[in-house]
């Protein structure tokens, strides 16, 4: 089976791209699972009920949280109601939100999914490694297929969780830092593993914020508001192909669909007949 974890989705252009393009991707690449990072979904910081609603209605199966969750207070109704979505599982048990979702593929497989925040550059959270483990034994014994988001900054906190996982979770795939990096691969236990996926917003940009008004703050200290760019719009993130038998990847590949790309993989996906009944 297949699926794609969607990197960091920033604001409108983000959430533009995925709708233009996300139907015609699962079925041109025969996607079973979509996954997405949607902490950044609402103008660059936070979701709401209705992003989450319309993220879901493009081809989103499960929405993963960062450190930015709660920025948009109406979200934590969402967060209590629905079982496609999770908080970061080392956050307090406090805190409103799943820590696990077991969501059901176009295949009919069980998956479960999670996300974690890291610690090195990060805000206070709770241990990761001993939040994986908790998670991993509620899990339940007849799902083998698990994709871990893990949010955060540093590259070698990522590697390590890859590597303290590996063999235990299908994937290991890291958001945060809105750069794809270059080093997917499947480790030696059957995880699949990258850095970060990368974006799915404006990459002309300073992370997603429009390179002027960051620029400024940072030579003169004065504050602006950091608003979401809007050129050069991609969908990014990581294919990951899996064997449900055993919940071990046996492929991984980086995704960069450009602005262009996805309009013409659209009117593509448009123009194809419809299937007699």
């Amino acid at each position: 089976m297949r699926i794609l974890l969607i990197g960091d989705v920033v604001g409108k252009p983000g959430r533009h791209i995925i709708g233009q393009a996300l139907p015609a991707l699962v079925a041109r690449d025969e996607i079973d699972l979509v996954i997405a990072n949607g902490e950044n979904a609402a103008g660059g910081s936070g979701i709401t009920p209705a992003i989450h609603r319309e993220l879901v209605a493009a081809g989103v199966d499960c929405v993963t949280l960062g450190d930015h969750i709660y920025r948009r207070q109406e979200i934590t109704d969402v967060l209590a109601s629905e079982n496609n979505v999770v908080k970061p599982a080392n956050f307090p048990p406090e805190a409103p939100g799943r820590e696990l979702a077991v969501v059901t593929a176009r295949n009919g497989v069980s998956v479960g999914v999670f996300s974690l925040l890291g610690r090195v550059f990060m805000r206070p959270v709770d241990c990761p490694f001993a939040a994986a483990d908790r998670v991993l034994a509620r899990m339940p014994a007849e799902v083998k297929v698990i994709v871990l988001d893990f949010h955060a900054e540093a590259t070698s906190d990522k590697q390590l969780m890859a590597r303290y996982l590996d063999g235990r979770v299908s994937a290991v795939l890291g958001t945060h830092t809105h750069v794809p990096t270059a080093d997917e691969q499947i480790l030696p236990g059957g995880t699949a593993f990258q850095c970060d996926v990368g974006m799915t917003g404006p990459y002309e940009s300073i992370l997603g914020r429009r390179i002027d008004r960051v620029l400024e703050t940072t030579k003169t200290f004065l504050p602006t508001h950091f608003e979401v760019a809007t050129g050069d719009p991609r969908l990014c993130g990581a294919v990951v192909e899996v064997d449900e038998s055993t919940g071990r990847a046996t492929a991984i590949r980086r995704l960069c669909l450009l602005a262009a790309e996805a309009a013409k993989l659209n009117q593509s996906h448009a123009s194809r007949p419809t299937p007699a009944s």
